[in-house]
């Protein structure tokens, strides 16, 4: 699969963050750095969909963001730091939400990934009584699980512990998810990963 951005415009009042921004990435981990403000979640919420950018375009393969939206969300997850405001919800209904919008989404995958993070026991939690680290477990669990050719993973080991640090690592780097997966992380951190490309903003 191919990532494609062209002409990218961008920018927050009086804040320009992208200008004629171009990028290509195809199947593997790039690592995107840069200081704080310097745009990186602002860039993967724009490849994401959930902002729109002033000009340019993106493509997933040959499906394009603004002609078929829809069809280019189901083959991306943005998995960033935002809690749902769906605060009447639990867990559960949360995973079952987003496992029903895509095709091909596997709950016994789902479950074994909620079991590698030790999440089998908060399901019936509301979702507001999740920790952070809970919270990001979560949203990890479904990044790993569902079936897209996309990965946008902002700040994947902030608020997790030694063990899921090391099995997060252990899933991103398996040979059979970077032949078929275009992931893009940001981090502070060295991610110890097999990257493919670093991309400096």
């Amino acid at each position: 699969m191919e990532l494609r951005i062209e002409q990218l415009n961008f920018e927050y009042t009086s804040h320009p963050l992208f200008r004629d921004f171009n990028l290509q990435l195809g199947a593997g981990i790039t690592w995107l750095r840069g200081e704080n403000g310097a745009g990186k979640t602002t860039l993967l919420k724009l490849i994401g969909g959930a902002l729109a950018p002033h000009a340019g375009r993106i493509w997933l393969d040959d499906i394009e963001i603004h002609a078929q939206p829809l069809t280019y969300r189901l083959h991306c997850y943005y998995c960033g730091g935002d809690t749902p405001q769906l605060p009447w919800l639990t867990v559960r209904e949360v995973l079952d939400m987003h496992v029903s919008l895509y095709a091909g989404a596997d709950p016994e995958l789902l479950n074994a990934e909620l079991a590698a993070f030790h999440l089998l026991p908060a399901l019936d939690q509301p979702i507001t009584t999740l920790s952070l680290g809970q919270h990001k477990k979560m949203q990890l669990a479904l990044a790993l699980s569902l079936p897209v050719s996309l990965l946008l993973i902002d700040e994947p080991f902030n608020g997790l512990d030694v063990d899921a640090v090391a099995y997060l690592r252990q899933q991103l780097s398996a040979p059979e998810r970077l032949a078929r997966q275009c992931i893009l992380l940001t981090s502070h951190l060295e991610p110890a990963l097999p990257l493919v490309s670093t991309l400096q903003l």
